[in-house]
C-alpha cells in the first residue's frame, strides 16, 4: 500500500500534464490539419511569414498565391498560417 501511496503523486502529476499540455496541442493540430485540407481557390489566407495573398492554385503540397496582379508566389501548404476568408463569403 505504502509504493501506491508514493507513485500515487506521480500518476496524478502525469495525468494532470496529459490533459493541460499533450491534449490541447493535439486538439490545436487536428483543427490546423482539418483547415488545411479546407482550404481552395479563392480563399484569402496569410502564411506563417505574414504574406496575405489570394489562392489561385493548389495541390497536395503546394499553393500558388496571387499577392497582386502581377505576382504569384508558390509556398508549401503547411506554410499557410490563416484564412482569412473563404471564397465566397
Amino acid at each position: 500500500m505504502d509504493s501506491l501511496a508514493a507513485f500515487l503523486p506521480l500518476i496524478l502529476m502525469l495525468v494532470v500534464f496529459y490533459f493541460l499540455l499533450i491534449r490541447p496541442q493535439q486538439k490545436r493540430q487536428k483543427e490546423r490539419m482539418a483547415m488545411l485540407d479546407a482550404l481552395k481557390k479563392g480563399d484569402k489566407v496569410i502564411t506563417i511569414g505574414g504574406l496575405h495573398g489570394t489562392i489561385v492554385d493548389l495541390n497536395d503540397d503546394q499553393v500558388v498565391l496571387r499577392v497582386n496582379e502581377n505576382t504569384k508566389l508558390t509556398f508549401e501548404r503547411h506554410a499557410v498560417n490563416t484564412v482569412v476568408q473563404k471564397q465566397g463569403e
